[in-house]
């Protein structure tokens, strides 16, 4: 793998369905009810790390290690909604056997509107 570079972006984009919601809630252990029971319209609520998913799953095909995630839940995600997330690698400083990167994270519903944004601190080892 190059290099990141400043201002580079890489999209992923994920519907979460029911068994999704109901495997994380099994994994995780939060079973509140707005994550097990459907609601008017038979959706549930994913949650909020459920969402975080998408850009540790961009991290990860980008082999960035993670020092620091922040990430601010803007709105509710539920089952059968299409949400896209955006990477953005801010600021990219090399350093010997690796780059230091920081990122900007923004994931939207299919109205665009704002789901989930954060800001991501790593690494990514050179490789030889």
């Amino acid at each position: 793998m190059e290099g990141p570079i400043e201002g580079e972006t890489h999209t992923f984009e994920r519907t979460f369905t029911t068994d999704d919601v109901e495997r994380f809630a099994a994994l995780s252990g939060d079973r509140q009810d707005q994550h097990t029971e459907p609601d008017k319209d038979g959706r549930l609520l994913v949650h909020g790390l459920l969402t975080a998913t998408l850009p540790t799953k961009i991290g990860g095909d980008l082999e960035v290690l993670a020092t620091e995630m922040t990430f601010q839940f803007r709105q509710p995600v539920y089952t059968g909604e299409q949400i896209t997330c955006l990477w953005t690698f801010d600021t990219v400083d090399e350093q010997g056997d690796r780059y230091a990167v920081t990122v900007d994270v923004e994931c939207t519903n299919s109205n665009g509107e704002s789901v989930l944004t954060g800001d991501i601190e790593g690494l990514i080892w050179k490789t030889s």
